[in-house]
C-alpha cells in the first residue's frame, strides 16, 4: 500500500535507513537513477555529481532528517546536454526512528520562469537606470523612497546615499512656498507639473521639467511618482536654433544688398531693409506687395519671364540687369538681379545689387576717355597748328625787314602776326587741358606771385567786384610756372566776374594745409602731404549741379554764343593738375561758388638745390653768326622760313626734310657741322632717334629739339649739349636761341 501510495506523487520518492540501504522507491525514483546503476542513494548522489559540495548538501539533509528535522535544497542536474532543476527534501518518517523520507521534485520549468523574471526584472531596472530622464519616488517627508541612476548622476551623490539621507528640497534651488516636504509646487496637489532649477551636489545648477504624481495610501502614508528632465540640452538646443535664427535674420537684414522672397503668386512675402531703402519705401509696406510694383514698368516683362523660367528649373548661370523703383524720387534704380527657387516649396530667393556706383565709375571712365582722347586730338591739333603759325609768325618777321614802319604794309603785317600770337595762345591753351604744353617751373612764394597779378585781376573784374586777398603764414614754396600759374588766376578771375554780373566780392585765401588722410577730387586721388591751399571764392549764382561735373570738360561752356570758348577752366585744370596740383569745387545756387587749389610744397632738399632763376634774354642784341647748321623739319613752311632767317643772320644752313634724309646729309658732309636743329615728330626717323645717331659719331655736337609738344615728352632724351625750343617760335627767338646755344 506504501508502494502505491509513492507511486502516486509526480515526484521521484525513496524510503532509506541510516546506512542509506534503499528500502523502498518508486518507479520515479528508478528512472531518475542511472539505467546502469541499481537504484540506491549513493545513485542518485552520482546522478547530480559527486562533487564534495553536492556530497556535503546530501549529508547535510541525511542529518538534519536523522535529527527530526525536514530540510531541502535545489541541484541542477545535466544529463545529455540538457540541465533540469531538481528541489531535493529530506524529512523524517514519523514512527520509525533511523528512516528517511527522500523526494526529487523537478522544478526545471518554474526556475526557468524565474530566471526569466529575474531577467526582465533586470531588464527592467537597466532600463529605468539607464533611461535618458530620471524618476524618483519620495514619502510624505520628502525622503526618496525609489531613485534611478539618471537622477543620482544628475544630482552627483549615490543612489544608496540619497536613499537613506536625502530629501526632495535638498536639491531645489528656490523651495517653493506653502509647499509639503513632497511638493515641487506651491500649493501642491496631485498632479504637479514645473519647470525649476535644481542643483547638483558639487554646486551645478540645472533647469528641470518635473510631473509628478501624488498617490494617498490607504494607511495615510504619501508615495509620489515623479519623472524629470533636464532642460539643459533641450535649452542648449533651443538656444543654438534661436542663435542660428538670430545670425540668419542678421545677415538678412543686415546684408548690403537688397533680399526679397517671392511666393507663387507673385508677391513679396518678405524682404530686408536694405531692399526697402533702395526703393525707398517702408519695411511693412513692401510686404504682400506685388512684385511688379518694385519693378521699372520698363523692365517688367524681362524680370516676369526670368521668375518664370525659374520656376520650371532653370538655373541664371548670370545675373540680369534690372531696374527697381525708387518710388519717393520716381526714377529707376540700376540693378543686377540674382534668383534661386527653392528647393522646397514655391518660393523665390531674389537678390539685388545696386549698380549706381559702377554705373557711376562706367560713365567716369567714358568721360576719362573722352577727355584722353580730346586730349590727344586736341595735341595732334596743337603741333600741326604751331606749325604753320610758326610759319605764318616767321614770314611776318621776314617781312617786316623790308617793310619798315611807315610803310603801307607794316600795319597789315602786323595785325597778321598779332593775330598770329593770339592763335598761338589759343593753342597754349589746347596743350594746357591736354597737359602738354611746356612749362618753365620755379620755386617760388605763391604770395609774390598772387601781389603781382592782383593790379591785372583788379583791371579784369571791373569796379563794382571787390578783391580781397588774404594771405597765410608759414606757406612754405612751391614749384610751379609763373606765367601759367598768373593764367590760372586770370581766367578764374573772369568766370568770377561773369558770374557776378551785378557787382560782388571775390575773395582770394591762401594757407597751408597737412592732411593726414587722402582727399579725393573726382577721379583724382591727393595724397598725405604738405600743401599749399588757394581758395578762390565769390558771391555769385552759383554753379547747378547737373553741370557742375562737366566744368572741367574742354569747349564745355554755359555762356552765350561767341562770348566763351570753354576753355578756362579746362586750361585751369590742366596746368594745376601738370604742376603736380589739385583742384576742388564746392559751389550751391545764390551762394556762390569757391574753387580750391592744392600746390604740393616744395621740400628743404630740393630749395638748396635749386639753380638761381635764368635772366630775361635780351632778344635785341647781336644775333649774327657763321656757324653750320643742319635743319631737318617735315613742315615745308617751317623749314623754308627758319633757313632764310638764319641765312640772314650769317649761317651756313643745311636742310632735309626728314630723319632719314637728314642722316643722309650728314654721312655725306665734307666737313662737320656745328649744330642740328631738327623737328621732334616726323615720319619715319623721328628727331630723337636722329640726334641719337648722329651723336654716336659726334658726341659733343650741339642740339636743339623744335616742337609744338611739351619739353616733358623729350625728358629722356635732353641731356648735355642738347636744348629746346617750343613752337610757334619768332625769327628773333629762333636766331637769339641759335647764338646762345653756339656760345656755350
Amino acid at each position: 500500500m506504501l508502494l502505491e501510495i509513492l507511486e502516486i506523487s509526480r515526484s521521484a520518492r525513496a524510503i532509506s535507513d541510516k546506512d542509506d540501504k534503499l528500502i523502498l522507491g518508486n518507479s520515479k525514483f528508478d528512472e531518475l537513477c542511472a539505467i546502469e546503476n541499481t537504484p540506491s542513494i549513493s545513485a542518485i548522489i552520482q546522478k547530480f555529481g559527486q562533487s564534495p559540495e553536492t556530497i556535503q548538501k546530501f549529508s547535510d539533509l541525511k542529518k538534519s532528517a536523522l535529527n527530526g528535522q525536514t530540510e531541502k535544497f535545489d541541484i541542477a542536474c545535466n544529463t545529455n546536454n540538457q540541465t533540469d532543476w531538481y528541489t531535493v527534501t529530506a524529512e523524517p518518517v514519523s514512527g520509525l526512528k533511523d528512516y528517511i523520507h527522500w523526494r526529487f521534485d523537478n522544478i526545471t520549468w518554474e526556475h526557468k520562469q524565474q530566471e526569466n523574471l529575474i531577467a526582465e526584472h533586470e531588464k527592467l531596472i537597466d532600463y529605468t537606470d539607464n533611461a535618458p530622464v530620471g524618476f524618483f519616488s519620495v514619502n510624505e517627508t520628502g525622503q526618496f523612497e525609489f531613485v534611478n541612476a539618471t537622477f543620482a548622476r544628475w544630482v552627483g551623490e549615490d543612489v544608496e546615499r540619497l536613499l537613506s539621507h536625502k530629501t526632495l528640497h535638498d536639491y531645489l534651488v528656490d523651495i517653493p512656498e506653502n509647499a509639503s516636504p513632497f511638493d515641487i509646487k506651491e500649493n501642491g496637489g496631485v498632479r504637479q507639473f514645473s519647470e525649476l532649477k535644481m542643483k547638483s551636489k558639487n554646486g551645478r545648477e540645472f533647469l528641470a521639467s518635473i510631473t509628478q504624481t501624488v498617490v494617498h495610501q490607504d494607511d495615510g502614508k504619501i508615495r509620489t511618482r515623479a519623472v524629470v528632465n533636464d532642460l539643459t540640452a533641450e535649452k542648449a538646443i533651443h538656444q543654438a536654433l534661436q542663435d542660428s535664427e538670430d545670425r540668419f535674420r542678421q545677415f538678412f537684414e543686415e546684408a548690403p544688398i537688397g533680399i526679397a522672397i517671392i511666393d507663387q503668386d507673385g508677391q513679396v512675402k518678405d524682404c530686408n531693409i536694405q531692399l526697402a531703402r533702395m526703393i525707398e519705401k517702408k519695411h511693412a509696406e513692401i510686404h504682400r506687395l506685388p512684385f511688379s510694383e518694385i519693378i521699372d514698368y520698363a523692365d517688367w516683362t524681362l524680370a516676369k519671364e526670368t521668375i518664370n523660367r525659374i520656376r520650371e528649373g532653370e538655373m541664371l548661370s548670370d545675373p540680369i540687369e534690372i531696374r527697381l523703383w525708387m518710388m519717393n524720387q520716381n526714377k529707376p534704380l540700376p540693378c543686377h538681379m540674382y534668383a534661386r527657387h527653392f528647393s522646397e516649396g514655391h518660393n523665390i530667393a531674389i537678390h539685388f545689387l545696386d549698380l549706381t556706383q559702377q554705373k557711376n565709375l562706367e560713365n567716369q571712365f567714358i568721360q576719362s576717355q573722352k577727355m584722353q582722347a580730346v586730349g590727344q586730338l586736341a595735341g595732334g591739333i596743337a603741333h600741326d597748328f604751331n606749325n604753320l603759325l610758326t610759319a605764318i609768325i616767321g614770314f611776318c618777321d621776314l617781312l617786316l625787314l623790308r617793310h619798315k614802319p611807315g610803310d603801307p604794309s607794316f600795319g597789315d603785317i602786323q595785325q597778321i602776326k598779332q593775330n598770329s600770337n593770339r592763335a598761338a595762345n589759343l593753342v597754349r591753351q589746347l596743350l594746357a587741358f591736354s597737359r602738354q604744353q611746356t612749362l618753365r617751373p620755379q620755386i617760388q612764394d605763391i604770395t609774390d606771385i598772387l601781389t603781382e597779378v592782383a593790379h591785372l585781376l583788379r583791371r579784369l573784374i571791373g569796379v563794382n567786384i571787390e578783391l580781397q586777398l588774404i594771405h597765410g603764414n608759414d606757406l612754405g614754396l612751391v614749384k610751379v610756372d609763373s606765367g601759367q600759374m598768373e593764367q590760372v588766376f586770370v581766367n578764374m578771375a573772369v568766370n568770377a566776374r561773369d558770374a557776378m554780373p551785378n557787382g560782388g566780392l571775390l575773395t582770394i585765401t591762401t594757407s597751408h594745409l597737412q592732411n593726414t588722410e587722402p582727399l579725393t577730387f573726382g577721379q583724382d586721388m591727393m595724397p598725405i602731404g604738405q600743401w599749399v591751399k588757394i581758395e578762390i571764392a565769390d558771391s555769385g549764382t552759383g554753379i547747378p549741379p547737373e553741370i557742375l561735373e562737366r566744368i572741367f570738360e574742354p569747349f564745355f561752356t554755359t555762356k552765350d554764343v561767341g562770348k566763351g570758348t570753354g576753355l578756362g577752366l579746362a586750361t585751369v585744370h590742366g596746368i594745376i593738375r601738370q604742376t603736380g596740383g589739385y583742384l576742388g569745387v564746392d559751389s550751391s545756387i545764390n551762394n556762390g561758388t569757391k574753387f580750391s587749389v592744392y600746390l604740393p610744397c616744395v621740400e628743404d632738399s630740393e630749395i638748396k638745390q635749386e639753380d638761381p632763376k635764368p635772366q630775361t634774354e635780351d632778344l635785341s642784341g647781336d644775333l649774327t653768326g657763321s656757324a653750320r647748321i643742319l635743319l631737318v623739319e617735315d613742315e615745308d613752311a617751317v623749314r623754308t622760313f627758319s633757313t632764310r632767317a638764319l641765312t640772314n643772320k650769317g649761317y651756313e644752313v643745311l636742310t632735309a626734310e626728314n630723319g632719314e634724309s637728314g642722316l643722309d646729309v650728314f654721312n655725306s658732309l665734307d666737313r662737320p657741322i656745328d649744330l642740328l636743329i631738327t623737328d621732334v615728330m616726323m615720319p619715319g626717323k623721328d628727331g630723337p632717334t636722329l640726334a641719337k645717331e648722329i651723336k654716336q659719331k659726334m658726341p659733343d655736337l650741339k642740339i636743339i629739339f623744335i616742337s609744338g609738344y611739351t619739353e616733358e615728352k623729350l625728358k629722356d632724351t635732353l641731356g648735355e649739349h642738347i636744348y629746346f625750343l617750343p613752337k610757334p617760335f619768332s625769327l628773333k627767338e629762333l636766331a637769339a636761341k641759335v647764338k646762345e646755344v653756339l656760345q656755350k
